[in-house]
């Protein structure tokens, strides 16, 4: 601002004596305004970046399709106002923090409120908590309900006029604590898939018009009878027992059923003891020859040896497939510093001394096209709180990535400490260094 009004006395100072003195002026003066208005802009887009716009758009989106009955929202849900904290002042709106507009919780039960299930919830993106109970809302649950509440961990849909079945996507709220649906006319079968959610405490279906057997994936102490009553075609445990199809059974068929399946059990068992006796023959092989055990891969390698490791950097020694085998004593399993679900790595030492890691791919499912793409995106990554990605291998169906080598070895290692002699990690330490590798996962999935 400082260096934009001397340019303005320089310009004045130089035309004050010129004979299009008025001309200048009013450039001086269109010049002047532009500044001014800029200025305001930017203290007003410095105002609006306070409030958080997905949560304020998500509770427009509720409030635009809903029939407001009672003149609930329409009283208290007002827009105008866009500063910090202020919708978090909407009636029936949690913020997880007063003065910050993110929307925590949305409780609005007997509101008079009508309406399909409200889509604009996916806004909420760090709502935990959705309680629509009592009110007058229709229709089906949406089919992707997970994507649009995949962070809560209660759910109150229950006292409303949903119909349709129950989708079997709620299973992915991984979160939820409470499920409500009861009082509602909910058709088809109960989903085996929610009784695997293992943080569920309160479930509740009843009063609706489910059909079928209760599913045994439930955790008993979730399993009560008031939770599943009146529901005219649901049976089993805890409620009525589930009555058979056919009352006669044919004494034949089960004789014939029961013959067949010990056959071919005898066989099953029979095929699985060939292959074992044959896994453990070539084991026992493999040790007589001295190959390691574990690595026996590294051999179908010897053809393909030439193969050049791509690198990402410069100050790197460019390598070979047949540097990466010497420098891992062909990935020989006391070479293992970390196993995980992707892979193991190896701790690899050039001739020269300079240590890396390399990391073994199992089961990867992507094409050599596409794991060349994704190595190049990964590769251009770098951020201090990331292991630096060095370079990359593709042999025969083999894959390898190069890291750079971490002398302090893995977290893992120093929270679980086997060595009782050594002191705990710090929680202050343990929390920084969650926060910086929330960080270092935040930028790398902005990145990507």
């Amino acid at each position: 601002m400082y260096a934009t009004f001397s340019y303005l006395g320089f310009f004045f100072f130089f035309y004050k004596n010129s004979r299009k003195f008025l001309v200048e002026t009013m450039l001086i003066s269109r010049i002047f305004k532009v500044v001014v208005v800029s200025c305001l802009w930017l203290l007003l887009g410095c105002s609006l970046s306070y409030g958080t716009e997905t949560d304020i758009a998500c509770l427009k989106s509720i409030k635009e399709s809903l029939v407001d009955t009672r003149n609930y929202l329409n009283s208290s849900w007002n827009f105008e106002n866009v500063t910090e904290g202020s919708i978090c002042n909407f009636l029936g709106v949690e913020c997880w923090h007063p003065s910050e507009n993110r929307v925590v919780n949305i409780r609005l039960p007997d509101m008079g409120l009508k309406g399909r299930f409200p889509l604009g919830l996916a806004n909420c993106t760090t709502i935990t908590g959705i309680d629509l109970s009592s009110n007058e809302l229709f229709g089906s649950i949406p089919q992707n309900i997970a994507n649009i509440t995949g962070y809560a961990t209660l759910l109150d849909l229950s006292s409303n006029n949903f119909s349709g079945e129950i989708p079997s996507s709620l299973a992915n709220c991984s979160f939820l604590n409470v499920l409500k649906l009861d009082h509602n006319q909910l058709t088809g079968q109960i989903p085996v898939q929610i009784g695997f959610l293992d943080r569920l405490k309160t479930f509740s279906v009843a009063n609706n018009l489910l059909s079928g057997p209760i599913p045994s994936s439930f955790n008993s102490s979730i399993i009560t009878e008031e939770s599943f009553a009146n529901n005219p075609g649901l049976c089993g445990k805890p409620l009525s027992p589930c009555m058979s199809t056919s009352k006669k059974t044919n004494t034949g068929v089960i004789a014939g059923a029961a013959v067949g399946g010990v056959t071919f059990a005898a066989i099953g068992v029979a095929i699985g003891m060939f292959f074992y006796y044959r896994k453990m023959s070539r084991m026992r092989k493999l040790k007589q020859d001295g190959d390691p055990e574990g690595n026996k891969w590294a051999k179908s390698l010897k053809g393909v040896k030439g193969i050049k490791v791509s690198m990402f950097e410069k100050s790197v020694p460019k390598m070979k497939l047949s540097d990466l085998l010497k420098a891992t004593n062909n990935f020989h399993k006391e070479n293992i510093i970390g196993t995980g679900r992707t892979g193991a790595v190896y701790k690899a030492v050039l001739e020269d001394g300079v240590p890396f890691m390399v990391k073994r791919l199992q089961d990867s499912q992507h094409s050599e096209k596409e794991f060349v793409s994704e190595m190049a995106t990964l590769g251009s990554v770098k951020h201090p709180n990331l292991v630096p990605l060095l370079g990359y291998c593709l042999a025969n169906k083999e894959r390898f990535l190069v890291y750079k080598h971490m002398p302090n070895g893995t977290l893992y290692d120093h929270i679980h400490i086997a060595d009782e002699s050594r002191k705990p990690m710090e929680w202050p330490l343990r929390l920084k260094i969650g926060i910086q590798a929330a960080k270092g996962f935040a930028w790398a999935n902005e990145s990507s």
